[in-house]
């Protein structure tokens, strides 16, 4: 079967589903979008995730043609439309067609599309066993630059880093900052453990992530862990006990290994498999898919 996608109000077969090539999203990665999960017929963190997009489109002034009720519930009809219980859902606003110069003024109405499919977990079986990650010589973006807080279209930075840790027979890269702290992964929030507390760099220099965010008040609220937002280095990271990362896609996964410096103990730690379950947990709620009003 193939998927439905939903482009400006209209659906079309996966195969069949275009947007012009004078799109300024096509021609210069100009606009922004979500990764969203649903489980078991429920969205995680829906309203969150547009609130996140319609954010991000304030920072690049583009004017997303939905309000964010109408927004929530195309992406419910699309998940509807195809089927889905479990999914992955990519909302993608482009700034819309224009002409081939870099001024937007030019695009005069932005484009909304809507992707609904199953999708397993991103790093298939390592989550039990753990990632090996390592370092790249790509930095993130400077904040001064492009500010992490947008998702932007535009995520050459993240696969450069991608293509890179690949090359070097990674699972996962390690982004540094411009400073040479740790920033995050390719994309994916990061932590480490140190004598039972829990630290994670400052969004400062990476994006906002939801999964992060949700990590966190799991930590503080019902396990009672202490978690500090602050800025670390690689020695920090090579003398961590735990290493995780967190996304979307990604969800919780654990990190065994960083550049040939084993871990821990070269499994996922204690701390990090309390809050894998716990996540487990929290993921049951969510926006209903076929009862919601």
């Amino acid at each position: 079967m193939k998927n439905l996608v939903f482009i400006d109000g209209e659906y079309y077969e996966d195969n069949d589903a275009k947007i012009s090539v004078l799109d300024h999203g096509f021609l210069y990665g100009d606009g922004v979008f979500e990764g969203i999960r649903a489980y078991n017929g429920k969205v995680f963190k829906l309203q969150e995730h547009i609130d996140r997009l319609y954010d991000s489109a304030k920072a690049i002034i583009l004017d997303i043609p939905l309000k964010k009720e109408e927004m929530i519930e195309n992406i419910l009809d699309c998940i509807r439309k195809n089927n889905l219980s479990n999914a992955y859902i990519r909302v993608i606003v482009t700034r819309g067609k224009g002409d081939l110069g870099i001024d937007p003024s030019s695009c005069k109405r932005a484009s909304i599309v809507i992707i609904a499919e199953e999708w397993d977990a991103l790093f298939g079986n390592l989550y039990e066993k753990g990632l090996n990650a390592v370092t790249v010589s790509i930095r993130r973006n400077s904040y001064e630059a492009m500010p992490p807080g947008i998702k932007s279209l535009n995520y050459l930075n993240n696969i450069l880093a991608k293509i890179e840790s690949k090359i070097k027979g990674g699972d996962e890269a390690i982004i540094l900052d411009v400073n040479g702290n740790i920033a995050e992964g390719s994309g994916e929030n990061i932590f480490i453990i140190k004598n039972g507390i829990i630290y994670t760099p400052k969004t400062t220099t990476n994006l906002k992530g939801i999964t992060r965010e949700t990590i966190i008040k799991i930590a503080e609220e019902k396990l009672g862990y202490t978690v500090k937002e602050e800025f670390f280095s690689l020695f920090e990271l090579y003398t961590a006990d735990e290493v995780f990362i967190t996304g979307t896609a990604a969800e919780v996964a654990p990190i065994v290994s960083v550049d040939g410096r084993i871990i821990g103990d070269g499994r996922p730690g204690r701390i990090t498999k309390q809050l894998i379950d716990e996540f487990k947990n929290v993921i049951t709620d969510g926006t209903p898919i076929f009862n919601h009003r």
